[in-house]
């Protein structure tokens, strides 16, 4: 400690070119800088500083040090930052933006505030695309690849997209056997909200078939609405994995075009980057991580 206590009077004096400035700043007298700069050169064999009744100017050998100086200071800052917030209980206001997908997500936030009953959840469900940073999320979980730089992300899972319809819904109407069959079904569409377009179903068309304009039946913005209206036989919905796989095991909806069909996606806990995230960010991303998708299984 006294090597670093050494560093530390060393920048201050490189910083304000002065010892007395230095020792008012450090808390000691400029006799003190004097003697501590002293030790160090003595101990280092070089001369840091060129000295004169006016000025403290950095010599070569002080120029190179001062750069290692620095980055020995800030790696000890940063050690002990990280190190308060390992030993300090995560607590505070936590604000997360989520997805439209309550069945995936809430059993574990439950469990979150029952592990952690001093964080206060403040959850804005919602699937629009929100600015983490200027808007004051602590975390958001999203689709899709991160793309904003200002953010770190960790991968929660991935989940499938398929499209669905009712045992009853495929009696009555016929089970398509091609994507260009679905031009004479009733599909049920998703508006993306930060564009107001469809949301494009992932159909891989039979050789040699155009591209398929799929008619509109209806039109909505969340994922209960399609799960529920294809239970009731409303129609063929592209909907994620996790929210249909309970009433594919128990046979109220079945797939329809599974080798049509299919593609895959991410779910993502993004927070804004910082080499020591909160203690109330990273209890959150730690809990998620092993859990969101392990409910699904």
């Amino acid at each position: 400690m006294d090597s670093l206590n050494s560093f530390s009077v060393f920048v201050q004096v490189a910083e304000t070119r002065s010892f007395v400035v230095a020792g008012r700043m450090l808390g000691i007298s400029a006799s003190a800088v004097g003697k501590s700069i002293a030790r160090l050169e003595e101990k280092l064999g070089a001369r840091l500083f060129h000295r004169s009744t006016r000025s403290v100017t950095l010599t070569a050998e002080g120029a190179l040090f001062l750069e290692r100086s620095r980055r020995i200071l800030a790696e000890m800052e940063a050690a002990e930052q990280e190190l308060s917030h390992a030993t300090s209980a995560p607590r505070g206001r936590l604000r997360v933006s989520l997805p439209l997908v309550s069945s995936l997500i809430l059993p574990v936030l439950g469990e979150f505030m029952a592990t952690y009953p001093d964080i206060e959840l403040d959850l804005d469900f919602s699937d629009r695309l929100v600015d983490v940073i200027e808007e004051g999320f602590d975390a958001v979980i999203r689709t899709g690849e991160p793309t904003d730089s200002r953010l770190s992300a960790r991968r929660l899972g991935t989940f499938e997209l398929m499209l669905v319809a009712s045992p009853h819904y495929l009696q009555r109407c016929g089970t398509p056997q091609t994507p260009g069959d679905l031009r004479r079904h009733t599909c049920l569409h998703y508006r993306l909200p930060h564009s107001g377009k469809l949301e494009a179903w992932p159909l891989q068309p039979s050789p040699g078939e155009a591209e398929v304009q799929l008619p509109i039946s209806m039109i909505c913005n969340n994922i209960e609405t399609r799960v529920c209206f294809t239970r009731q036989g409303r129609g063929i919905a592209c909907l994620p994995d996790f929210s249909v796989n309970q009433y594919l095991a128990n046979g109220q909806l079945c797939r329809v075009l599974p080798e049509h069909a299919q593609r895959r996606n991410t779910f993502n806990v993004l927070w804004p980057a910082s080499r020591h995230p909160s203690p109330k960010v990273r209890a959150l991303v730690d809990f998620l991580y092993p859990r969101v998708f392990s409910t699904q299984a």
